[in-house]
């Protein structure tokens, strides 16, 4: 058995099993390695016998099993985990063979390795991986940068095991060093901001409209039927249909104190660095973090108060209000995400070509949407497009949707429902089709009390004024 196993994937947790599994059904022979006594056991009893999967806790029989130049994946915890599983793993390992970081790495992280184990022979490989459990098991989306040369050893695997839409495998080698980790940490951002958008949607329609829980759910089904189609749609009409065991429905007792794993945070902290602006998903993160804050929200809810107008709506009317929103917010969203890529892919030399994201993100990922083509088609047309909200047809979907984007804010602000998301989407639309900002004052303000200096608009050069003489 020794050298003829086809990948080796570190980390026999959820993704990592499913993975094995997915690559043992396109006839791949592969191996697992975990520490766990019981995860080795557990994948050994869920494969068939037309499988062939070895798993094991010896680290030296694992790296022997897989064939040269090995491709090996590790699917640990992001930080200190994935060094150490690296640790382990070098004595054994061999010039020319690869280590894929599969889980969700801060990109930083992955251009040190990509240097560290570049100079001992190594091809480092940062991996994006999105679809969860069922993705991972019956087809994902995958994002893989690094060594191009070397991505041929990993091709025939991915392409077998990823998701395909129109016959075409979700995955495609993306650029240089980090690209892979780094358009995964984007597309989390924009998850983040759509799923932020979603639930202030649902916010809207529950408390500020008072719509029955049944009409709410009927609605996000019926709406992946229309350009709204997406994974994050269908799943949320599936959970607004899930009863509890006592037959009322689950998500209203569910806790609103959400979670996050960071990804959203570092989109937002990198996107300042690089000076993009992302006014939704920074929305979103902070939205989860004043969730975060539930026994002062008891509180103030007692002492800051407002008594909302009473108001006669007709439910047709607001739900095509809402739905026209919420799309429009959505194809900010991706827009802010992409703009982000485009920047990073001159600032670090990836080389991103985004008709290849949006093309790979269609299937698969957890972001996958009907408008993702749309957007592949622009880029298409127009590879140098430096924010998708310049193609013509994107432009026109906004343009179409600017009285429903405008009315549903109106309506929630008056009705006292927070939506800083669908809020943001709008700013950042209304701020970036303004020729004119109100930042000439704020140039005036720094020179004013820190003679921080200015340009003017009718002179070339650097401007100083003694502003109290």
């Amino acid at each position: 058995m020794k050298n003829t196993f086809d990948f080796g994937i570190v980390g026999l947790g959820v993704m990592g099993r499913n993975l094995l599994l997915n690559m043992a059904d396109e006839k791949l022979a592969v191996a697992g390695l975990d520490l766990d006594t019981e995860k080795v056991l557990s994948l050994t009893q869920q494969t068939s016998a037309q499988q062939i999967i070895k798993a094991t806790t010896e680290v030296k029989e694992f790296v022997a099993l897989i064939k040269q130049p090995r491709a090996i994946m590790l699917l640990v915890p992001a930080g200190k985990p994935v060094d150490n599983a690296i640790a382990n793993l070098l004595p054994y390992l061999d010039i020319g063979d690869i280590l894929i970081d599969g889980g969700n790495t801060y990109f930083i992280d992955t251009d040190r390795r990509f240097t560290e184990l570049s100079a001992k022979g190594i091809h480092f490989f940062g991996m994006g991986i999105s679809g969860g459990e069922k993705g991972a098991r019956f087809g994902p989306s995958l994002m893989p940068g690094g060594d191009k040369q070397a991505y041929e050893r990993l091709r025939p695997i991915f392409e077998a095991i990823a998701a395909k839409v129109d016959q075409e495998p979700c995955v495609a080698y993306l650029g240089n060093g980090s690209a892979g980790n780094y358009v995964k940490m984007a597309h989390n951002g924009i998850e983040y901001g759509i799923m932020q958008l979603i639930s202030e949607v649902y916010d809207l329609m529950k408390r500020g409209y008072n719509i029955d829980d049944d009409t709410i759910q009927k609605t996000f089904e019926e709406w992946n039927g229309t350009e709204l189609q997406s994974y994050l749609i269908e799943i949320t009409g599936e959970i607004l249909k899930k009863t509890d065991t006592d037959g009322k429905k689950l998500i209203n007792v569910i806790s609103d104190w959400a979670k996050s794993k960071g990804t959203g945070k570092w989109t937002s902290q990198n996107a300042m660095d690089l000076q993009v602006p992302l006014l939704t998903i920074d929305a979103a993160v902070a939205m989860r973090d004043m969730s975060k804050n539930k026994p002062e929200r008891i509180l103030a809810a007692q002492k800051l108060v407002w008594d909302t107008p009473k108001s006669d709506n007709d439910l047709a009317s607001v739900l095509k209000e809402l739905r026209g929103a919420l799309h429009f917010s959505i194809l900010i969203t991706y827009a802010q995400g992409l703009a982000l890529l485009t920047k990073a892919s001159s600032e670090y030399n990836y080389n991103l070509n985004l008709e290849t994201v949006t093309k790979i993100w269609r299937g698969g990922c957890i972001i996958r949407a009907a408008v993702l083509e749309n957007f592949r088609l622009a880029y298409a047309g127009s590879p140098s497009l430096q924010n998708i909200l310049l193609d013509d047809n994107i432009a026109a979907e906004l343009n179409n949707n600017q009285n429903s984007i405008r009315n549903t804010i109106k309506a929630a602000v008056q009705k006292g429902i927070p939506i800083a998301g669908l809020m943001n989407s709008l700013a950042y639309f209304d701020s970036y089709r303004s020729e004119q900002l109100p930042t000439n004052l704020i140039q005036a303000q720094r020179d004013y009390f820190g003679a921080h200096t200015y340009e003017r608009t009718d002179a070339l050069g650097i401007f100083h004024t003694e502003w109290n003489n």
